[in-house]
Protein backbone atom coordinates (compact mmCIF):
# COMPACT_ATOMS: atom_id res chain seq x y z
CA UNK A 1 0.00 0.00 0.00
CA UNK A 2 1.00 3.87 -1.10
CA UNK A 3 2.20 5.96 2.13
CA UNK A 4 1.84 9.30 1.60
CA UNK A 5 4.63 11.74 2.95
CA UNK A 6 2.57 14.66 2.76
CA UNK A 7 0.52 13.90 5.79
CA UNK A 8 -1.23 15.17 8.82
CA UNK A 9 2.77 13.94 11.10
CA UNK A 10 4.13 16.22 8.66
CA UNK A 11 4.86 20.17 9.76
CA UNK A 12 3.10 19.93 13.19
CA UNK A 13 3.19 23.01 15.80
CA UNK A 14 6.61 23.02 17.60
CA UNK A 15 4.76 23.03 20.89
CA UNK A 16 3.01 20.51 20.45
CA UNK A 17 6.04 18.56 19.14
CA UNK A 18 7.53 19.32 22.57
CA UNK A 19 4.54 18.07 24.45
CA UNK A 20 5.21 14.48 22.63
CA UNK A 21 8.61 14.61 23.09
CA UNK A 22 7.94 15.43 26.91
CA UNK A 23 5.67 12.64 27.18
CA UNK A 24 8.09 9.82 25.06
CA UNK A 25 10.66 10.78 27.31
CA UNK A 26 8.80 9.32 30.02
CA UNK A 27 7.41 6.73 28.12
CA UNK A 28 11.57 5.84 27.65
CA UNK A 29 12.41 5.25 31.46
CA UNK A 30 9.03 3.19 31.44
CA UNK A 31 10.48 0.93 29.25
CA UNK A 32 13.88 0.90 31.18
CA UNK A 33 11.64 -1.23 33.92
CA UNK A 34 9.57 -2.62 31.54
CA UNK A 35 10.64 -3.57 28.22
CA UNK A 36 8.47 -4.76 25.46
CA UNK A 37 9.95 -7.18 22.83
CA UNK A 38 8.96 -5.85 19.22
CA UNK A 39 11.68 -6.60 17.25
CA UNK A 40 14.22 -9.70 16.69
CA UNK A 41 16.84 -9.47 14.65
CA UNK A 42 18.59 -12.59 13.36
CA UNK A 43 22.17 -12.33 11.74
CA UNK A 44 21.73 -15.35 10.08
CA UNK A 45 25.61 -14.78 8.84
CA UNK A 46 28.43 -12.89 8.27
CA UNK A 47 29.37 -14.46 4.71
CA UNK A 48 28.58 -11.60 2.39
CA UNK A 49 28.94 -11.08 -1.46
CA UNK A 50 29.40 -7.43 -1.31
CA UNK A 51 32.41 -5.90 0.51
CA UNK A 52 30.74 -2.58 1.28
CA UNK A 53 33.14 0.04 2.36
CA UNK A 54 31.19 1.34 4.94
CA UNK A 55 29.78 -1.72 6.52
CA UNK A 56 29.60 -2.01 10.56
CA UNK A 57 29.83 -5.30 10.89
CA UNK A 58 33.14 -6.06 9.03
CA UNK A 59 31.12 -8.15 6.78
CA UNK A 60 34.08 -10.81 4.88
CA UNK A 61 36.83 -9.50 7.16
CA UNK A 62 35.44 -11.42 10.23
CA UNK A 63 36.44 -15.17 10.98
CA UNK A 64 32.93 -16.57 11.63
CA UNK A 65 33.61 -19.73 13.84
CA UNK A 66 30.09 -21.29 15.55
CA UNK A 67 27.79 -19.95 13.25
CA UNK A 68 24.33 -21.35 14.87
CA UNK A 69 22.38 -24.40 12.77
CA UNK A 70 19.20 -24.37 11.05
CA UNK A 71 17.98 -26.42 14.24
CA UNK A 72 19.25 -24.12 17.12
CA UNK A 73 17.92 -20.88 15.56
CA UNK A 74 14.65 -22.79 15.01
CA UNK A 75 14.76 -24.65 19.17
CA UNK A 76 15.37 -20.91 20.29
CA UNK A 77 12.28 -19.25 18.52
CA UNK A 78 9.67 -22.23 19.19
CA UNK A 79 10.85 -22.15 23.17
CA UNK A 80 10.45 -18.17 22.85
CA UNK A 81 7.41 -18.57 20.99
CA UNK A 82 5.96 -20.68 24.45
CA UNK A 83 7.27 -17.70 27.00
CA UNK A 84 5.67 -14.85 24.98
CA UNK A 85 3.23 -12.56 26.80
CA UNK A 86 -0.75 -12.31 25.42
CA UNK A 87 -2.56 -10.03 23.92
CA UNK A 88 -6.30 -9.65 26.20
CA UNK A 89 -7.79 -11.55 23.39
CA UNK A 90 -5.23 -14.45 24.24
CA UNK A 91 -3.26 -13.91 20.71
CA UNK A 92 0.58 -14.78 21.54
CA UNK A 93 2.52 -11.17 20.94
CA UNK A 94 5.20 -12.27 18.23
CA UNK A 95 8.11 -9.93 17.96
CA UNK A 96 8.65 -9.42 14.09
CA UNK A 97 11.89 -10.95 13.07
CA UNK A 98 14.60 -8.90 11.07
CA UNK A 99 16.63 -10.85 9.21
CA UNK A 100 19.89 -9.60 8.45
CA UNK A 101 23.51 -10.44 7.62
CA UNK A 102 26.11 -10.18 6.08
CA UNK A 103 23.90 -11.19 3.39
CA UNK A 104 21.01 -13.55 4.38
CA UNK A 105 20.66 -15.22 0.58
CA UNK A 106 24.40 -16.60 0.78
CA UNK A 107 23.08 -18.96 3.76
CA UNK A 108 22.38 -22.39 2.77
CA UNK A 109 19.14 -23.56 2.59
CA UNK A 110 18.07 -20.12 3.76
CA UNK A 111 14.58 -20.50 2.21
CA UNK A 112 13.23 -23.49 4.03
CA UNK A 113 14.68 -21.97 7.14
CA UNK A 114 12.75 -18.91 6.69
CA UNK A 115 9.78 -21.05 5.86
CA UNK A 116 9.70 -23.27 8.88
CA UNK A 117 10.21 -19.97 10.86
CA UNK A 118 6.49 -18.87 9.21
CA UNK A 119 5.27 -22.27 9.96
CA UNK A 120 6.13 -21.04 14.14
CA UNK A 121 3.59 -18.12 13.47
CA UNK A 122 6.43 -15.45 13.11
CA UNK A 123 6.72 -12.07 10.93
CA UNK A 124 9.64 -11.22 9.31
CA UNK A 125 11.21 -9.09 6.82
CA UNK A 126 15.04 -8.49 5.78
CA UNK A 127 17.57 -6.50 4.13
CA UNK A 128 19.14 -7.40 1.33
CA UNK A 129 21.73 -6.03 -1.22
CA UNK A 130 19.40 -8.03 -4.02
CA UNK A 131 22.47 -9.48 -6.02
CA UNK A 132 20.64 -13.00 -5.83
CA UNK A 133 16.94 -12.13 -6.16
CA UNK A 134 16.41 -13.00 -9.48
CA UNK A 135 12.34 -13.74 -10.20
CA UNK A 136 12.62 -17.06 -9.00
CA UNK A 137 14.38 -16.19 -5.64
CA UNK A 138 11.50 -13.45 -4.94
CA UNK A 139 8.57 -16.39 -5.47
CA UNK A 140 10.66 -17.86 -3.33
CA UNK A 141 10.70 -15.77 -0.91
CA UNK A 142 6.74 -15.00 -1.09
CA UNK A 143 6.03 -18.19 -0.34
CA UNK A 144 8.37 -18.40 2.21
CA UNK A 145 6.60 -15.71 3.89
CA UNK A 146 8.48 -12.82 3.66
CA UNK A 147 6.54 -9.22 4.14
CA UNK A 148 9.10 -6.71 4.10
CA UNK A 149 12.20 -6.11 2.59
CA UNK A 150 14.98 -3.24 1.92
CA UNK A 151 17.27 -3.43 -0.60
CA UNK A 152 20.20 -0.96 -1.02
CA UNK A 153 20.70 1.67 -3.36
CA UNK A 154 24.02 3.58 -2.76
CA UNK A 155 24.21 6.10 -5.18
CA UNK A 156 23.92 5.66 -9.11
CA UNK A 157 25.31 2.91 -11.62
CA UNK A 158 29.22 3.70 -11.02
CA UNK A 159 28.91 4.98 -7.29
CA UNK A 160 27.15 2.37 -5.88
CA UNK A 161 29.25 -0.62 -7.47
CA UNK A 162 32.27 2.01 -6.13
CA UNK A 163 30.76 1.94 -2.45
CA UNK A 164 29.57 -1.71 -2.83
CA UNK A 165 32.68 -3.16 -4.45
CA UNK A 166 30.23 -5.32 -6.51
CA UNK A 167 30.41 -4.75 -10.22
CA UNK A 168 27.22 -5.02 -11.42
CA UNK A 169 25.34 -4.33 -8.50
CA UNK A 170 23.45 -1.36 -9.34
CA UNK A 171 21.23 -3.24 -11.81
CA UNK A 172 20.39 -6.42 -9.93
CA UNK A 173 19.60 -4.39 -6.89
CA UNK A 174 16.81 -2.32 -9.70
CA UNK A 175 16.27 -5.69 -10.60
CA UNK A 176 15.54 -6.99 -7.63
CA UNK A 177 13.62 -4.31 -5.83
CA UNK A 178 11.08 -5.02 -9.92
CA UNK A 179 10.85 -8.33 -9.14
CA UNK A 180 9.94 -8.51 -5.49
CA UNK A 181 6.83 -5.67 -6.19
CA UNK A 182 5.48 -8.06 -9.69
CA UNK A 183 5.59 -11.05 -7.20
CA UNK A 184 3.19 -9.25 -4.63
CA UNK A 185 5.72 -8.27 -1.64
CA UNK A 186 3.50 -5.96 0.48
CA UNK A 187 6.38 -3.38 1.06
CA UNK A 188 9.56 -3.06 -0.61
CA UNK A 189 11.69 -0.38 0.69
CA UNK A 190 15.10 1.46 -0.76
CA UNK A 191 17.92 1.93 1.15
CA UNK A 192 20.32 4.93 0.48
CA UNK A 193 23.63 5.35 2.10
CA UNK A 194 24.37 9.22 1.93
CA UNK A 195 28.66 9.54 1.59
CA UNK A 196 30.50 11.87 0.12
CA UNK A 197 30.41 10.48 -3.57
CA UNK A 198 26.68 10.16 -3.39
CA UNK A 199 25.90 13.13 -1.80
CA UNK A 200 25.72 15.24 -4.87
CA UNK A 201 23.62 12.20 -6.58
CA UNK A 202 20.48 12.79 -4.45
CA UNK A 203 18.24 14.40 -6.43
CA UNK A 204 19.30 11.57 -9.36
CA UNK A 205 19.15 8.69 -7.20
CA UNK A 206 15.69 10.08 -6.04
CA UNK A 207 14.12 9.73 -9.68
CA UNK A 208 15.65 6.41 -10.17
CA UNK A 209 13.66 5.04 -7.20
CA UNK A 210 10.47 6.36 -8.46
CA UNK A 211 10.76 4.53 -11.49
CA UNK A 212 11.17 1.18 -8.96
CA UNK A 213 8.11 1.96 -7.81
CA UNK A 214 9.08 1.00 -4.19
CA UNK A 215 6.76 1.86 -1.29
CA UNK A 216 9.35 3.78 0.70
CA UNK A 217 12.74 5.46 0.12
CA UNK A 218 14.79 5.73 3.75
CA UNK A 219 17.72 7.99 4.08
CA UNK A 220 20.59 7.42 6.09
CA UNK A 221 23.83 9.40 6.51
CA UNK A 222 27.47 6.89 6.55
CA UNK A 223 28.00 6.46 10.42
CA UNK A 224 31.10 6.11 12.05
CA UNK A 225 31.18 2.85 12.90
CA UNK A 226 32.84 -0.02 11.04
CA UNK A 227 35.12 0.26 7.79
CA UNK A 228 33.39 3.52 7.45
CA UNK A 229 35.84 4.80 10.76
CA UNK A 230 38.44 6.86 9.20
CA UNK A 231 37.39 6.63 5.76
CA UNK A 232 37.64 10.22 3.98
CA UNK A 233 36.77 8.87 0.73
CA UNK A 234 32.81 8.62 2.51
CA UNK A 235 33.57 10.58 5.29
CA UNK A 236 30.52 13.31 5.50
CA UNK A 237 31.21 16.60 6.29
CA UNK A 238 29.28 18.89 8.79
CA UNK A 239 27.90 20.55 5.92
CA UNK A 240 26.67 17.77 4.52
CA UNK A 241 24.55 16.79 7.45
CA UNK A 242 22.38 19.52 6.81
CA UNK A 243 21.93 18.91 3.13
CA UNK A 244 20.67 15.41 3.46
CA UNK A 245 17.94 16.68 5.91
CA UNK A 246 16.85 19.31 3.94
CA UNK A 247 16.56 17.37 0.92
CA UNK A 248 14.60 14.83 2.65
CA UNK A 249 12.02 17.31 4.57
CA UNK A 250 11.65 19.24 0.94
CA UNK A 251 10.97 16.08 -1.11
CA UNK A 252 8.58 14.27 1.86
CA UNK A 253 6.24 17.00 2.06
CA UNK A 254 5.79 17.59 -2.06
CA UNK A 255 5.77 13.57 -2.86
CA UNK A 256 2.43 12.63 -1.94
CA UNK A 257 2.57 8.63 -3.39
CA UNK A 258 6.48 7.90 -2.06
CA UNK A 259 7.34 7.78 1.72
CA UNK A 260 10.49 9.46 2.10
CA UNK A 261 12.37 9.02 5.39
CA UNK A 262 15.02 9.80 7.24
CA UNK A 263 16.04 6.54 9.34
CA UNK A 264 16.12 5.76 13.07
CA UNK A 265 19.56 6.89 13.44
CA UNK A 266 19.44 10.13 14.98
CA UNK A 267 17.42 12.86 17.18
CA UNK A 268 16.97 15.77 15.01
CA UNK A 269 15.51 18.07 17.38
CA UNK A 270 11.67 19.95 17.99
CA UNK A 271 11.94 21.50 14.81
CA UNK A 272 12.48 18.80 12.45
CA UNK A 273 11.32 15.83 14.39
CA UNK A 274 8.16 15.03 12.11
CA UNK A 275 8.51 16.67 9.21
CA UNK A 276 12.19 14.08 8.15
CA UNK A 277 10.21 11.20 9.20
CA UNK A 278 6.67 10.01 10.58
CA UNK A 279 7.38 9.88 13.98
CA UNK A 280 9.92 10.93 16.85
CA UNK A 281 13.28 9.74 17.24
CA UNK A 282 13.37 6.71 19.86
CA UNK A 283 16.86 4.25 20.28
CA UNK A 284 14.73 0.75 20.98
CA UNK A 285 17.92 -1.10 21.42
CA UNK A 286 16.98 -3.31 24.72
CA UNK A 287 13.78 -1.61 24.92
CA UNK A 288 11.53 -3.35 21.89
CA UNK A 289 14.42 -4.26 20.03
CA UNK A 290 17.03 -7.34 20.34
CA UNK A 291 19.35 -9.28 18.16
CA UNK A 292 20.84 -12.38 17.78
CA UNK A 293 24.13 -12.70 16.10
CA UNK A 294 24.96 -15.15 13.62
CA UNK A 295 26.74 -17.23 16.84
CA UNK A 296 24.46 -17.26 19.51
CA UNK A 297 25.67 -14.26 21.12
CA UNK A 298 22.40 -12.25 22.27
CA UNK A 299 22.98 -8.32 21.77
CA UNK A 300 20.92 -5.27 20.51
CA UNK A 301 20.92 -3.51 17.37
CA UNK A 302 23.31 -5.50 15.30
CA UNK A 303 25.36 -2.18 14.19
CA UNK A 304 25.95 -1.90 17.88
CA UNK A 305 30.00 -2.33 18.91
CA UNK A 306 30.34 -6.08 19.81
CA UNK A 307 32.08 -6.04 23.10
CA UNK A 308 31.35 -7.64 26.86
CA UNK A 309 29.61 -5.12 27.94
CA UNK A 310 26.71 -4.91 24.21
CA UNK A 311 26.84 -9.10 24.73
CA UNK A 312 24.22 -10.19 26.81
CA UNK A 313 24.29 -13.95 26.21
CA UNK A 314 24.28 -16.37 24.24
CA UNK A 315 21.58 -18.37 23.14
CA UNK A 316 23.59 -21.95 23.72
CA UNK A 317 23.88 -21.41 27.30
CA UNK A 318 21.46 -18.58 28.14
CA UNK A 319 17.55 -18.71 28.16
CA UNK A 320 17.06 -15.64 25.84
CA UNK A 321 13.89 -14.44 27.11
CA UNK A 322 15.00 -14.67 30.68
CA UNK A 323 17.84 -12.73 29.33
CA UNK A 324 16.08 -9.78 28.08
CA UNK A 325 13.84 -9.62 30.67
CA UNK A 326 16.75 -9.53 33.21
CA UNK A 327 19.34 -8.14 31.59
CA UNK A 328 20.22 -5.44 29.11
CA UNK A 329 20.63 -2.86 31.69
CA UNK A 330 23.86 -0.97 29.33
CA UNK A 331 20.76 -0.57 27.48
CA UNK A 332 18.17 0.20 30.02
CA UNK A 333 19.42 3.75 32.10
CA UNK A 334 20.55 7.60 31.55
CA UNK A 335 23.72 7.17 29.87
CA UNK A 336 23.73 10.90 29.48
CA UNK A 337 24.44 11.32 33.27
CA UNK A 338 27.83 10.43 32.77
CA UNK A 339 28.48 12.10 29.63
CA UNK A 340 30.06 15.46 29.99
CA UNK A 341 29.01 16.02 26.43
CA UNK A 342 25.81 15.34 26.98
CA UNK A 343 24.87 16.15 31.07
CA UNK A 344 23.90 19.73 30.43
CA UNK A 345 22.06 20.06 27.14
CA UNK A 346 18.45 20.65 27.30
CA UNK A 347 17.46 17.73 24.51
CA UNK A 348 19.31 15.09 26.81
CA UNK A 349 16.09 13.60 28.24
CA UNK A 350 14.44 13.79 24.24
CA UNK A 351 17.50 11.83 22.90
CA UNK A 352 18.56 9.51 25.51
CA UNK A 353 22.15 10.00 24.32
CA UNK A 354 21.14 9.18 20.80
CA UNK A 355 21.55 5.66 18.81
CA UNK A 356 23.46 3.48 21.06
CA UNK A 357 25.48 2.34 17.56
CA UNK A 358 27.06 5.65 17.38
CA UNK A 359 27.69 6.01 21.29
CA UNK A 360 31.37 5.94 22.10
CA UNK A 361 31.57 3.25 25.72
CA UNK A 362 34.91 4.72 26.38
CA UNK A 363 34.36 8.63 26.52
CA UNK A 364 30.98 8.17 27.05
CA UNK A 365 30.03 10.43 24.49
CA UNK A 366 28.01 10.21 21.09
CA UNK A 367 30.26 10.33 18.17
CA UNK A 368 27.80 12.07 15.92
CA UNK A 369 25.48 14.18 17.38
CA UNK A 370 23.11 15.07 14.29
CA UNK A 371 21.39 18.02 16.40
CA UNK A 372 24.19 19.89 17.29
CA UNK A 373 25.54 19.31 13.48
CA UNK A 374 22.28 20.46 11.56
CA UNK A 375 21.78 23.59 14.51
CA UNK A 376 25.28 24.83 13.53
CA UNK A 377 25.14 24.98 10.41
CA UNK A 378 22.01 26.05 9.70
CA UNK A 379 23.64 29.03 11.95
CA UNK A 380 26.39 29.56 9.73
CA UNK A 381 24.35 29.39 6.88
CA UNK A 382 22.22 32.18 8.10
CA UNK A 383 25.35 34.17 8.96
CA UNK A 384 26.22 33.57 5.39
CA UNK A 385 23.37 35.19 4.00
CA UNK A 386 23.60 38.41 6.10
Amino acid sequence: MKQKASDENVFVPKEIKKQHLEKLAVYRRGLWEKPDLRTLFIEMTLNCNEHCRHCGSWCGDVKMEGTLSDEEILNMLEKLKGQLPRDEKGNIKYPYLNITGGEPLVRPGFVNLMKRITELGYRWGMTSNGLLINKSMAEDLKAAGLRTVSISLDGLRETHDWFRRSAGGYDKAIAAVKNLIEVGISSVMITTVVHKRNIDELDDIYKEVKKTGCNSWRIINVEPIGRAIGNKEIELERADYKRIIDFIIENRAKDTELDITFGCNHYLGPKKEREARRWYFLCTAGIYTAGIFYNGDIGACLDIERRPETIQGNIRNDDFYETWLNKFQIFRHDRTEESEKCKDCKHRRFCGGDGFHTWDIDNKEPRLCMFNEYKDEAKRAKKKKK
